[in-house]
């Protein structure tokens, strides 16, 4: 129905598949448009059904879900998928960033926050797990080389307003466009208006890459930068 956040569920456990329509059930601003129990199917789905969201399991029989993300967004590339497993291992969160899910939670995820974060991922904002963003930030340190797919110059952030360099750190710590209007006094359009135009003026494709490239550039709340 119109206005409703419809979603994808895609796991090998039906039972689990069960207790998340449920749970989304229970809201008025969700519809359940499908379900898949592989990653072929998930696919399937997502390309008849164009979800909005798609909670995507990464270990299941068949086709993986890292090979169902790729298909997925090739065939239905309005679609935000959430990565929703067990696996805690941070090549798994960097491989599945690369490949563009707009995020990474662990199935031990609490419901009022799995809720939450459905919503989020439903306007493109990044969501990540406290644990994996912890991890995210430790294993960027550690790669020999950029994680992005494109190429960055070292300078292209100088294209960056300064507006939009204090957005793109908070980006960095994760935070959605509420927090961000809120920590930088502006209206949330503002923000919306500066992440389209970091994303546009340094090549990359989501919110999650954008926090990435700022981790990786040196530019995270860690980077002893202002």
């Amino acid at each position: 129905m119109s206005g409703k956040i419809r979603v994808l569920l895609v796991d090998d456990h039906a039972l689990f598949r069960g207790g998340i329509r449920l749970l989304l059930q229970r809201h008025h601003d969700f519809e359940v448009v499908g379900e898949a129990g592989d990653g072929l199917e998930g696919a399937k789905r997502a390309k008849q059904l164009s979800p909005d969201v798609v909670l995507l399991d990464l270990n299941m029989p068949g086709i993986s879900g890292r090979e169902a993300l790729a298909l997925i967004l090739g065939d239905a590339p309005e679609s935000h998928v959430l990565m929703l497993t067990v696996s805690e291992e941070s090549d798994d969160l960097l491989l599945t960033l690369r490949k563009g899910a707009c995020g990474y939670l662990l199935k031990n995820i609490a419901a009022e926050s799995l809720t939450d974060a459905v919503r989020m991922a439903s306007r493109g904002e990044a969501v990540i797990s406290p644990l994996m963003m912890g991890k995210l930030l430790d294993s960027i340190g550690q790669e020999p080389r950029g994680i992005c797919e494109a190429t960055h110059a070292a300078g292209e952030t100088d294209r960056l307003s300064p507006r939009e360099r204090e957005t793109l750190l908070c980006l960095a710590r994760g935070q959605s466009n509420k927090e961000i209007a809120r920590t930088l006094d502006l209206a949330e359009n503002t923000v919306k208006i500066h992440v389209q135009n970091i994303l546009k003026k340094l090549g990359l494709n989501s919110r999650v890459q954008a926090a990435v490239y700022a981790v990786e550039h040196r530019l995270g709340p860690d980077s002893g930068g202002d």
